[in-house]
């Protein structure tokens, strides 16, 4: 008899309660495998940002310098204090150029994430909503 009570009873609270532990855990593990895969993304986005970057930079400075060069170079018998003053000039106003485009990228930036925090931001809103 004991055996029958117990097999009406698996409807009980403690199967709904477990049922819910349950669907909770399972939608915090695909949030965090969501964080994780966009986690991985950024990471590479990252690192290729980073070797695009530093490859540009240093193919720019080649090209600057030889044509640095080559401007003082052409004009190293008749104004070469102009050519070297004008040199100097483009440089400054290309450093001035960077600088303002880094301060406008700065504040332009996005949130990293932010698809997990939208989920996140459903799933609280659900759990809110259901009695």
């Amino acid at each position: 008899m004991a055996d029958g009570q117990e097999t009406r009873r698996t409807g009980g609270l403690s199967d709904a309660t477990a049922r819910l532990g349950g669907t909770i855990v399972a939608l915090l593990r695909s949030r965090l495998e969501l964080a994780s895969v966009e986690f991985e993304e950024e990471r590479e986005r990252a690192t290729e940002l980073l070797v695009l970057v530093l490859s540009g930079v240093l193919l720019a400075l080649f090209a600057l310098l030889f044509a640095s060069i080559f401007v003082i170079a052409c004009f190293w018998d008749t104004n070469r204090l102009v050519a070297i003053a004008g040199v100097t000039l483009f440089y400054v106003v290309l450093a001035a150029i960077v600088i303002l485009r880094l301060q406008k990228r700065r504040r332009e930036k996005t949130t990293p994430f932010a698809a997990t925090l939208a989920e996140f931001g459903q799933d609280v809103a659900a759990l809110r909503r259901e009695p």
